[in-house]
């Protein structure tokens, strides 16, 4: 007898569900609800399992006695399906019919089935819940009505408990085979070769992978698959996670016998609970390390000519920067002569040949161990180790000889081929390699600049040398001022000399800000943009900056007269600035009306086509155009009827002199003539003092720009957009401050 248990019911229960396989549980099920049946007063027991609310109900077992069966198939009861019977038991509460007459008008159907089934009592007990079984056990009548008494209830309750229970742990164990053998499946149909490893390094339990394409079998020692001198690095690897440092480590390690797989990376990690077995999982990774080597190669040299590329040139000469020794050392940089026009007229293919016979004659040229490489497009740099100025002057001067030598012939037609180079000596105590890189490479652009096909030394005395290493510098600076916006706008004023007016006539100007404070200067940076073609993006910045300044300062923009902003040369040629320009004035009604453009005489006449279109632009936008800089070419008037300018401003050289220069005074006046005739106002600039801007005002000048007016100031200070007479006063305008 089981000890322990209330009655003969739960000992029958237990005998039931311990003592059969686990695969017979909906027999088991049927056999425990037969037994309550006999030893409950009551004719038939059934189970509905569903979800935890009951609001999914089916009849996963039913028994009834024999004799009100009627042979129907008892698993099959549809009384769970109906909609009064759901609304009843989706609540967890004890559904107690002593006589299933009394169920109500709309439960029709429901009493239908019951009556066909003979049903005259009905008993559900509130649904149990194991983990994921959720059943409710229920009980009925047919032979009479009766009354569902407490203690009944109690005995079909601790039966609903232990059949529940024994569902669950039947579930769980079912579950558990289930994912072993799922798990085990999922093993062996890996992609990747996997295998267990045991405390002694064997390999057990290899997947169809790990048996198909490792040289292993099972039982193999994994250290017998590698190198021995890669043993202490899988012993390490192996260490750290079965002490657990890691839950997962892994390892690249090539292979001991030649084999179709040269690499394999190895992972390891643990099967919980059980630190001595591991999990292997190995993969072939030989194509990577052949990759690596081909990319090692591309990332270091040049595809077309076989020569050390930018990045390896940099990295030679970073590791010479910071070696520990006296050794003199000079870079060259190269840059082939008019390249473009054989690429232009031969083609690529041409240019690219003749760049393979520059690399190949450059190394046949320099000394042994001097390391010539190709920096991109038709530049070379050569790193002359152990060389002296002398040294790397003869090298140059062979370098240019032989070169200017050299026949270049492409499908018949020759071209001629000659290089500029700059030399510059690298200085250790230099803070980075571009120092001595920028020196070599403003020594190759005056070499050029100065004829081509010849070389140039750097030297810092050198003014010509000088200003273009400022610009190159300042290129550099341009390019971070425009992305960390660096920038500021200032203005300075444009006086009317002859007529009075309500509001302010500016010139926009530009500075731009260093992260330590410093003002530079126009001057310097705005040559090196028109050199690397940056100018067309600090224009951008400019009347982008101006007209969102303008937006936010109304009341201020609607007082001044006239806002001038310059629009360099390379500008007026770019298509898609132009395009910007367009696009971005036309967005801003409110603001363009007092807007006025100026260009260079310079510009004006190299591109007037492109002038005339910027004109096209401004005019139906009623914004005006001035010419800057007038009388700098002064050889022909033709472009001043084309372009119908608003405003022409005097060139500063015919100003700063005016008051005791005789020949000043007529061309300034006789511009101011042309100004009366053509219907445009004259500006003088350089007006340093109230002598010249009496001179001026007697010459018929216009308007008048310069310090004697103010100097520079600060957009973002400016108050108020009216205006106040010079001449008439000496002071400053109240509006802003004097610098």
């Amino acid at each position: 007898m089981l000890v322990g248990l209330a009655n003969p019911l739960q000992q029958a229960l237990v005998s039931i569900f311990s003592e059969s396989p686990l695969e017979t549980l909906e027999q088991n099920v049927d056999r425990a609800l037969e037994t309550i049946t006999l030893q409950l007063h009551c004719d038939g027991v059934f189970v509905l399992t569903g979800s935890q609310s009951l609001d999914r109900l089916r009849t996963r077992n039913l028994y009834l006695k024999p004799q009100f069966a009627k042979g129907q198939q008892t698993r099959v009861w549809p009384l769970a399906r109906m909609p009064f019977f759901r609304s009843l038991v989706r609540t967890p509460r004890l559904l107690n019919l002593p006589d299933v007459n009394t169920l109500p008008a709309d439960a029709q159907a429901e009493r239908a089935l019951l009556r066909d089934w003979d049903v005259k009592s009905l008993l559900v007990l509130p649904p149990v819940v194991f983990g994921e079984t959720r059943i409710a056990l229920g009980a009925v009548n047919c032979s009479e009505c009766c009354e569902w008494s407490e203690e009944f209830i109690s005995e079909f309750n601790h039966a609903a408990v232990m059949i529940g229970s024994a569902m669950e742990l039947t579930r769980i164990a079912l579950s558990m085979l289930a994912s072993e053998h799922k798990y085990c499946e999922v093993f062996n149909q890996l992609p990747l070769a996997c295998a267990l490893l045991d405390k002694y390094n064997q390999l057990t339990m290899l997947n169809k992978v790990a048996l198909q394409t490792l040289p292993i079998q099972h039982g193999y020692d994994l250290f017998d698959m590698v190198r021995e001198e890669e043993h202490a690095m899988l012993t390490d690897t192996l260490h750290v996670v079965r002490e657990g440092v890691l839950g997962q480590a892994w390892c690249e390690l090539p292979l001991k016998s030649i084999h179709q797989l040269a690499w394999l990376k190895l992972s390891f990690s643990q099967i919980s609970g059980d630190k001595d077995t591991l999990v292997m999982i190995a993969e072939d990774v030989s194509e990577k390390y052949r990759l690596a080597d081909e990319l090692s190669f591309h990332a270091n040299y040049d595809a077309l000519t076989g020569l050390p590329n930018r990045l390896h040139f940099e990295a030679l000469l970073e590791n010479l920067l910071h070696a520990h020794d006296d050794m003199p050392i000079c870079v060259a940089f190269l840059d082939l002569d008019q390249f473009q026009v054989i690429n232009n007229i031969s083609g690529h293919q041409a240019g690219d040949k003749l760049l393979c016979q520059v690399a190949l004659r450059l190394k046949q040229l320099v000394r042994k161990g001097d390391i010539v490489a190709r920096l991109g497009g038709d530049e070379f740099g050569i790193l002359m180790h152990y060389c002296n100025v002398d040294s790397a002057k003869q090298i140059a001067k062979r370098i240019c000889t032989q070169l200017a030598n050299h026949e270049f012939i492409w499908e018949g037609r020759s071209h001629n081929v000659s290089v500029s180079m700059g030399i510059a000596k690298l200085d250790k105590k230099a803070a980075d390699i571009y120092t001595v890189m920028s020196q070599a490479d403003a020594a190759c652009r005056l070499a050029k600049d100065q004829g081509r096909n010849g070389w140039h030394l750097y030297s810092a005395s050198d003014p010509k040398m000088n200003r273009l290493y400022t610009e190159m510098m300042a290129s550099v600076d341009i390019v971070g001022a425009l992305a960390l916006n660096q920038f500021e706008l200032y203005f300075q004023s444009i006086v009317p000399l002859n007529r009075e007016e309500s509001g302010l006539h500016l010139e926009i100007l530009l500075r731009m800000v260093q992260a330590n404070g410093t003002i530079v200067s126009p001057a310097i940076f705005l040559p090196a943009a028109e050199r690397y073609n940056l100018a067309s993006k600090v224009d951008l910045w400019v009347i982008d900056n101006l007209l969102k300044w303008g937006g936010c300062h109304l009341d201020i923009w609607q007082q001044l007269d006239l806002v001038s902003v310059n629009l360099s040369a390379t500008s007026l040629g770019d298509f898609e600035f132009m395009n910007w320009l367009e696009m971005r004035l036309m967005a801003e009604p409110e603001l363009v009306d007092k807007l006025c453009i100026e260009i260079t005489e310079t510009a004006a006449v190299s591109q007037l086509d492109q002038a005339t279109k910027l004109l096209d632009i401004l005019r139906p936008l009623n914004c005006k155009l001035a010419l800057d800089d007038f009388g700098a070419g002064f050889s022909s008037f033709a472009y001043l009827k084309r372009l119908n300018v608003d405003f022409v401003k005097v060139d500063g050289q015919f100003v700063v002199n005016i008051c005791e220069d005789c020949a000043d005074q007529a061309i300034v006046k006789s511009i101011c003539q042309l100004g009366q005739d053509m219907g445009f106002d004259v500006v003088a600039e350089f007006v340093e003092s109230q002598d010249i801007g009496r001179k001026l005002q007697i010459l018929g000048v216009d308007y008048a720009q310069g310090y004697a007016i103010n100097k520079p100031i600060q957009l973002a200070e400016l108050q108020s957009g009216l205006s106040q007479p010079w001449l008439e006063k000496r002071e400053t305008f109240a509006a802003y401050p004097q610098l």
